[in-house]
């Protein structure tokens, strides 16, 4: 099988992609972080699929509405669709974790490529944003990703972006450049 890992160097972490979406008839994407200490992503929800993590290897701090959890090896949560998570690791050791992507959601795995790649060829920004607001827009659209508090007042304005981007063939170039598997 091609080795299917992907490097963010803003990051410091690294994404392999076990099982995909056209490989599980769509039933489900699988993937191995390995996350740098400080790292994680913001508390966010996704309306149509869930995010199951284990870990591998450290601690993974995971929180699911209100409760925070710090997993160890072997240890799961699972965020259902709808429910206001995020992941992080408040170590100072690498955490290595799998996430269950059920269903399957191709532009999950497209959005981590193409971000990756995008910090890559330095177009984000230090905090890892993209420098693009376009882009941003496709991004948080195309992986389905809601924001929560405050922040989910720009989401209009978002997907306003994401529309833009898709008119301007933002959406193609990025797939050509970078969806690589």
């Amino acid at each position: 099988m091609q080795e299917r890992t992907i490097y963010n160097p803003i990051q410091k972490d690294y994404v392999t992609f076990l099982e995909m979406s056209h490989e599980t008839q769509a039933k489900h994407t699988l993937l191995q972080v390995d996350l740098a200490p400080s790292g994680g992503v913001g508390l966010h929800y996704h309306k149509h699929y869930s995010e199951t993590f284990e870990v591998v290897e450290g601690v993974l701090g995971v929180q699911i509405g209100k409760e925070i959890r710090h997993l160890k090896v072997g240890e799961t949560a699972t965020a259902e669709a709808g429910e206001r998570h995020r992941f992080f690791n408040d170590t100072q050791a690498r955490c290595v974790f799998r996430c269950l992507v059920k269903p399957a959601f191709r532009g999950f795995e497209e959005v981590l490529q193409m971000g990756y790649g995008l910090a890559n060829d330095g177009e984000m920004t230090a905090t890892g944003l993209p420098k693009s607001s376009l882009v941003l827009g496709y991004l948080v659209w195309r992986g389905e990703v809601h924001l929560t508090g405050w922040r989910s007042l720009m989401e209009p304005f978002i997907h306003f972006l994401a529309r833009r981007a898709i008119k301007k063939g933002v959406d193609k170039t990025l797939r050509e450049k970078y969806v690589k598997f």
